[in-house]
């Protein structure tokens, strides 16, 4: 039995294609400006990798904040109960997931089967979120993919006040008149994204095992910072940005 989840983000479109509990392919491609476009283009892309077509599939679930743009979905599922799934599935012992992404940020609880006990969320506001790294990526002239690995050197981090990502914008340019470090600065822009992550999902709470999840899982000096904020280890998949897809794909088999 073949099943797909299709997981539209604001910033990239991810598919899994999954057999009898098995990965067969997972594909993540930018979203672009068509939420139906890039939905139908990343399925099209993981069916080729797996050597399949649509008709071989039985069920889709599409989730994300383009999951009902989907038209060829048979389901759509929030992405709090198919992150849940997913990391349940790569990693069994997760309790915890915190899930960044380019819009949006979610401090999940997860029980031992599965499911969710309890969430928190924030979408209403870019601080925290991947777009905050971007827009402070631009105003120091960096890629995005090397703030990571520049934020570890630091010396002394910066202290980012701010807590809105236009007032923080002013206060980098300052810093920076100021003559402090590019490492510096960096990596006090991660510990800002991530203590008002772990502020957000104190309501919540945070249970070993920690899992990190989606696109912003990959910038390691934003993981440090997680961790010392809330004092436990974190893990984070092999392939961070499909745990919402793959979650949505292993819900589809059960329907």
């Amino acid at each position: 039995m073949v099943t797909a989840g299709v997981d539209v983000g604001a910033a990239t479109a991810k598919t899994v294609i999954v057999a009898d509990g098995k990965i067969l392919s997972h594909v993540v491609i930018p979203t672009g400006h068509s939420v139906a476009r890039a939905a139908e283009d990343v399925t099209k892309a993981a069916l080729e990798l797996a050597k399949l077509s649509m008709a071989d599939l039985r069920f889709i679930i599409s989730t994300g904040y383009g999951r009902k743009g989907v038209a060829f979905a048979n389901k759509t599922a929030t992405e709090i109960i198919c992150h849940a799934r997913g990391v349940n599935f790569v990693i069994p012992a997760a309790r915890t997931v915190i899930d960044i992404g380019g819009q949006d940020s979610k401090v999940i609880g997860v029980r031992e089967d599965g499911t969710v006990s309890d969430f928190a969320m924030n979408d209403k506001c870019a601080a925290g979120t991947g777009r905050f790294l971007e827009v402070m990526a631009g105003v120091l002239g960096l890629d995005i993919e090397e703030m990571g690995p520049i934020s570890l050197t630091s010396e002394e981090p910066c202290q980012i006040s701010s807590t809105c990502t236009i007032f923080a914008e002013t206060e980098m340019v300052s810093l920076r008149a100021e003559g402090r470090t590019r490492e510096d600065l960096v990596a006090g822009i991660h510990r800002a994204v991530a203590s008002r992550v772990v502020v957000m999902g104190r309501t919540v709470g945070y249970r070993e095992q920690v899992i990190f999840t989606g696109g912003v899982a990959k910038n390691i000096g934003v993981k440090n910072s997680l961790e010392a904020g809330i004092g436990l280890p974190i893990l984070i998949p092999e392939e961070p940005q499909i745990i919402g897809a793959l979650g949505a794909a292993l819900l589809a088999g059960r329907e």
